[in-house]
C-alpha cells in the first residue's frame, strides 16, 4: 500500500528540515515523540506534499496535531478555507488548553481535547486521503482562532 508523503515540523531543527512521514508506522512514530516530551514541544503542524500549493508558493492547508502522553489526549486542529478544531466528548472546566509547536503556544478549546488514539487514527487518515480533513472526528470551528 503506498501512501502519501507529509511533512512534519515540531522541533525547532525542523524549520529547515521537516520531517517526513510516509507511512502508518511514521505517524505512530510522530505521535509518540510528541506524547513522550515535556509540553513544550507536544504539537505538530503537518502539510500533505500531495495538495496544491497557493500562488504564493504556500501550503493551502494545516493539519495540527497535539499529544499529551500523561493525560492520553490530544488536539487535531485543519485549516484550509475555515479553521476547525477537533470536537472531544467532554470540555473539562471549559476555558483553553495550551499545546506548543517548538515552545511557541497554540491556544485550543478545552473541548477540542480527544483521546489520543482518535488523534493517531485521524493523522492516519490524513496521512491515506492526500491531505484531507479527517472524517474519523467531530470538528468544530472554534471562537479563539
Amino acid at each position: 500500500m503506498t501512501h502519501n508523503r507529509v511533512q512534519a515540523y515540531y522541533r525547532e531543527q525542523h524549520a529547515d528540515e521537516p520531517s517526513a512521514v510516509r507511512t502508518p508506522e511514521d505517524v505512530d512514530a510522530l505521535i509518540d515523540a510528541l506524547s513522550a516530551v515535556p509540553e513544550f514541544e507536544n504539537l505538530a503542524v503537518l502539510h500533505s506534499s500531495e495538495r496544491e500549493l497557493l500562488p504564493s508558493g504556500f501550503p493551502d492547508h494545516e493539519f495540527m496535531v497535539g499529544a499529551d502522553g500523561k493525560r492520553q489526549v490530544g488536539v487535531l486542529s485543519f485549516v484550509d478555507e475555515k479553521n476547525f478544531v477537533s470536537l472531544g466528548a467532554s470540555g473539562g472546566n471549559g476555558g483553553e488548553v495550551t499545546y506548543f509547536v517548538a515552545g511557541n503556544p497554540t491556544e485550543f478549546p478545552a473541548t477540542a481535547e480527544i483521546p489520543l488514539a482518535l488523534v493517531r487514527q485521524a493523522a492516519k487518515e490524513f496521512l491515506s486521503s492526500e491531505g484531507r480533513r479527517p472524517t474519523c472526528v467531530q470538528w468544530q470551528e472554534p471562537e479563539i482562532w
